[in-house]
């Protein structure tokens, strides 16, 4: 089975016992006799038996996992006590395949109790309570496997989590559970036990590594395709609820976002870095389909101006999607007039070797394009300094703009580069650019490690319309929603806010210079139409984000962890926005589904310059 990258302490077997500040610590280990499962779990979410040894720990083998970097199995103590704080499961880590063990097998287990943070501390992740350096005895086998607890719209709380404590630099691991009040504190409460969920909407398509999200509340801000919208800091969807396999890779469904698991879907509740909360499933329920399909948006008229941007997954000439992008282009967004593409790299992709230009790359594209029946595009870009740009390392990632010279027309000016940045010009009383193509402000800080913008100047119907094509600053390093830091820190969108102030203060440059300019700032702005970063762009009313003329469940255009949500926006100028008769439309080809050839969504704008 694949797996993804482990960040499993070296330290594992020394007990982990979280301070004040949250940080790792080490402690002598003593002995505990006599100890229930639920004793080592605890009412909080740090064991109180951590760094102890525990001897002859009874339970019933409810799961095994032979696969990844966290192998081992998990026991039920099937006599629970009266307290639906403590957990009756716990996972047992062997770190190797678990050998002379089944489920079903009634075990007494003798280890040291530890307290496990997937991604390491530094992640922000909770932490998963464990038996590690374990020795077993098998004492009977062909025992019943404790019933499995349901979780449903009925049993897990509105309420996420509860604000941390401030003492603890707002750490919620000292806190006792209340599992009755909060989604996090009731799924804490069931860690390591066997749940069940029952009939649950897909929201959040399989991926290779065999997870999926479903949802056991399928009202919460549901949407017409079958998702859960993330539409506010503070609507993180409780229902939601990872599904990994403890089968094999075959075995898992090849499931779309709106898709149910009938029936019953049932294993133990792990936790992980890579989603939170994880029902590990030896049953999964039978896949029914939703009947979600790839939608395509209307053809412009005549009059109309078609602008799309498209992240295209670190597309590269040894790709072999060239031919569903192009169809994704000339047939469901309807072979638009200008395209920002997102993540084109460098005609040698991924290898290291120097090469920054992307001709090659972006040529292949036109052609597949033209093979798939659509217009022979144009293209404008600017090649980075090699590696200055992040991501993936030697790809040299960077937007380019694709133009159909039948409908619009590219007003070549200057001789941008990578360090020349583009000024804003007045020419015959129209705000012009002083390079064109042309990196706006590419010198400042905020660009670190990240893309520069790409602005261009085009001309419809004898219209000048300035496109300033983005990617901003990503999510990764972020803590998670389920993290033990409520609210968690967005870290990243602290250069994500440079990036925006610098974008809106350009614009207001050229609206200083032409107060009716039309000028359109779109791409992957890797951020919520609802966030900071999104009204810093936005501010003094310079530019408009135009997927908030959507409805509210309509707002999404990539799909993570369950939650559908914005992260590639159009914003328009004061012109477009009140004059321009425009429509948008999230083109949702992608993010719903499991064999999709970018995890981003497209968005297309039409107006009348």
């Amino acid at each position: 089975m694949a797996s993804k990258p482990s960040a499993r302490l070296a330290a594992l077997t020394v007990a982990a016992v979280c301070s004040a500040a949250s940080t790792i610590v080490l402690t002598s280990p003593a002995h505990a006799d006599s100890v229930r499962v639920h004793d080592i779990q605890g009412s909080t979410r740090l064991s109180p038996y951590a760094g102890e040894q525990v001897t002859d720990v009874a339970g019933i083998v409810t799961g095994v996992r032979g696969y990844g970097s966290s192998r081992g199995f998990w026991i039920q103590d099937p006599r629970p006590d009266a307290d639906p704080a403590t957990s009756e499961g716990v996972f047992v880590f062997t770190g190797s395949t678990p050998k002379g063990v089944a489920v079903g097998d009634a075990v007494t287990v003798s280890g040291t109790v530890s307290e496990y943070v997937p991604g390491g501390t530094s992640s922000g992740n909770q932490s998963l309570t464990e038996i590690t350096r374990p020795v077993f005895t098998v004492v009977s086998s062909g025992n019943e496997v404790p019933d499995a607890t349901t979780v449903s719209a009925r049993t897990v709380p509105r309420a996420y989590a509860p604000e941390g404590d401030e003492a603890a630099n707002g750490s919620v691991n000292g806190l006792p559970l209340r599992p009755a009040k909060y989604a996090l504190d009731h799924y804490e409460s069931l860690e390591g036990m066997n749940v069940r969920v029952a009939d649950a909407r897909v929201v959040g398509a399989s991926d290779p590594y065999t997870e999926l999200w479903v949802t056991v509340k399928p009202w919460e801000n549901a949407n017409r395709r079958g998702g859960t919208v993330y539409g506010t800091y503070d609507s993180q969807n409780t229902g939601r609820l990872q599904i990994q396999s403890l089968g094999k890779p075959a075995d898992f469904p090849d499931a779309n976002v709106g898709d149910t698991l009938a029936g019953t879907t049932a294993g133990p509740l792990d936790y992980n870095q890579y989603g939170g909360y994880t029902l590990v499933a030896s049953e999964i329920g039978a896949l029914e389909s939703g009947g979600t399909e790839r939608e395509s948006t209307r053809r412009q008229s005549s009059r109309e101006l078609a602008v799309a941007t498209y992240n295209v997954e670190n597309l590269d000439p040894s790709d072999e999607t060239f031919a569903a992008h192009a169809d994704a282009i000339v047939h469901n967004l309807a072979s638009p007039d200008i395209v920002s593409l997102e993540e084109i790299q460098d005609n040698s992709g991924a290898t290291d070797d120097g090469t920054v230009a992307a001709d090659a790359t972006v040529g292949k594209l036109i052609d597949a394009i033209v093979a798939a029946g659509g217009p022979r595009y144009d293209w404008r870009g600017i090649d980075p300094v090699d590696g200055e740009d992040g991501g993936q390392p030697g790809g040299n990632i960077r937007q380019a703009f694709l133009f159909n010279p039948e409908r619009v027309s590219f007003t070549d000016r200057g001789a941008g580069d990578a360090t020349t940045a583009t000024g804003v010009t007045k020419v015959r009383g129209r705000a012009a650019l002083t390079h064109s193509p042309g990196r706006v402000d590419p010198a400042n800080p905020a660009w670190d490690d990240s893309r520069k913008p790409l602005a261009g100047e085009f001309v419809f119907r004898g219209r000048t319309v300035l496109v300033i094509a983005n990617h901003f600053n990503s999510k990764g390093g972020d803590q998670s929603l389920s993290a033990q830091y409520q609210p968690p820190a967005r870290g990243s969108e602290t250069q994500r806010h440079l990036q925006a102030k610098a974008v809106n203060t350009f614009v207001k440059d050229v609206l200083s210079t032409q107060k009716n300019a039309d000028v359109i700032a779109l791409g992957d702005i890797n951020d919520f139409e609802f966030s900071r970063t999104t009204r810093i762009l936005e501010d003094d009313g310079a530019l408009w984000s135009a997927v908030k003329s959507l409805p509210r469940s309509e707002r999404y255009s990539y799909v993570y962890q369950g939650n559908s949500q914005v992260l590639d926006q159009i914003l328009v100028s004061p012109s477009i926005r009140w004059g321009g008769r425009l429509s948008y439309d999230s083109v949702h080809v992608n993010a719903e589904f499991h064999d999709q050839i970018s995890d981003h969504d497209p968005q297309v704008l039409r107006f009348r310059p």
